[in-house]
């Protein structure tokens, strides 16, 4: 049975920009506000490149203010602000679609895995590199490890915050444009490298750890959406597992390259040329069918399942189904993140809870500061980092394996 369509003619599945030039002019803002902070950072040389205590120049605060211009551009261009106060009801609830999920792996899907798979490792270095810049950041502002470890805190605790703000908005304003907000940011945070006082780093680095958190689950996400159900158990594991390493591998190598020639200030400066090739790779990330198929983007729905091999059927809903479809997303939709902690989930969510809180002590409690552990027993900034970096390069095969 046939339905009406919501676009007419050939549909291309993507990003619906507010405003196509304030987004672009942002991004060149925000590029040319973190170069501003550049000529300061090289006039330091002479110094070894510390710039604590030191203060602003007018050309790093005009950087900055043109940071916070180009932000703006870029969020007014990306983000339709009315989609944020009033979210569209649930349009698929009116659409059955039957997707036969028994598609076989096609260089679709392993194009997608490698795209995704540099946005995991980009997303991973990023608080990788803390416990790289620790070290350095104790000894150039004279403070104890116990200060110094509120930058770890403070930016892990952005990821925490970064996780779930990126999860609601993902929803109204689509993975894409998601992962796009978060490049954007990882490129405005570069400038934590060049800020000469102990708290602009925290502030810098907050932000910093919530667009790393924020692009975290839907890099996920859009795995398990555009994965065969059959596949999708090992190839989620084996990419998690390779980012997580090769991420690792990238922080602890920039560390042995630049930190000895260019102090651990050097070391974020990573973020710019990341963010601006994760707007270059974005072109070939898919949106998620699921967000489509919610905002009533039928025909592009179908364009991206089918590019992955998904053979799709779509018939209309009886009405009375429909009107009840739509009455539960209306009644029950901003009550859905509480389900998981009742019953029959509960116990569920506690154990994956406390599993996650677990990994997350050991895990980034013990990279973080085994940089630090092993400068303070002697060895200098290249040597240390050359032995993590070994380490991380021996786990490669292991997680293969």
């Amino acid at each position: 049975m046939s339905i009406a369509k919501p676009d007419e003619g050939k549909t291309h599945p993507g990003i619906r920009f507010n405003s196509p030039a304030a987004f672009w002019t942002g991004i060149f803002s925000v590029a040319c506000g973190v170069l501003a902070h550049l000529p300061e950072f090289v006039g330091a040389r002479s110094m070894g490149f510390h710039m604590a205590h030191m203060p602003m120049s007018p050309l790093m605060l005009a950087g900055m203010l043109t940071i916070v211009v180009g932000l703006a551009l870029t969020s007014y261009g990306l983000v339709p602000f009315s989609v944020l106060s009033h979210p569209p009801v649930a349009a698929s609830a009116r659409v059955h679609f039957r997707a036969l999920d028994s598609a076989r792996l096609t260089g679709q899907h392993w194009g997608l895995l490698f795209v995704l798979g540099i946005a995991l490792v980009i997303d991973v270095m990023k608080p990788a590199t803390l416990g790289f810049v620790v070290p350095g950041l104790k000894a150039e502002y004279g403070i104890s490890t116990r200060a110094a470890a509120a930058l770890p805190f403070v930016a892990l605790t952005g990821t925490t915050i970064g996780s779930l703000l990126w999860g609601l908005l993902a929803d109204r304003i689509g993975r894409r444009a998601a992962i796009l907000l978060s490049s954007v940011l990882f490129i405005a945070t570069s400038i934590c490298g060049f800020m000469p006082s102990f708290g602009w780093n925290l502030f810098t680095c907050l932000l910093m750890g919530m667009s790393a958190g924020g692009m975290l689950p839907i890099v996920y996400a859009l795995m398990t959406e555009a994965m065969p159900a059959k596949n999708r158990g090992w190839l989620v594991v084996l990419h998690g597992g390779m980012g997580t390493v090769l991420g690792y591998l990238l922080a602890s190598g920039l560390a042995t390259v630049l930190e000895p020639h260019f102090t651990w200030r050097s070391l974020w400066l990573a973020g710019l040329p990341t963010g601006l090739l994760m707007l270059m790779l974005n072109r070939w990330i898919p949106e998620s069918p699921r967000f489509l198929l919610e905002h009533g983007r039928f025909d592009e729905a179908e364009e991206v399942m089918r590019r992955f091999g998904v053979v799709v059927t779509r018939d209309m809903a009886p009405q009375h189904e429909a009107a009840q479809s739509r009455s539960a997303a209306e009644s029950h939709g901003r009550s859905k993140l509480l389900t998981i902690f009742r019953t029959p989930y509960r116990l569920q969510t506690l154990t994956v809870g406390m599993y996650g809180l677990g990994w997350g002590l050991v895990n980034w409690g013990f990279l973080t500061f085994t940089p630090t552990i092993l400068r303070d027993r002697g060895l200098d900034a290249q040597s240390a980092s050359e032995v993590l970096f070994w380490s991380a390069l021996i786990a490669v095969p292991a997680t293969l394996s």
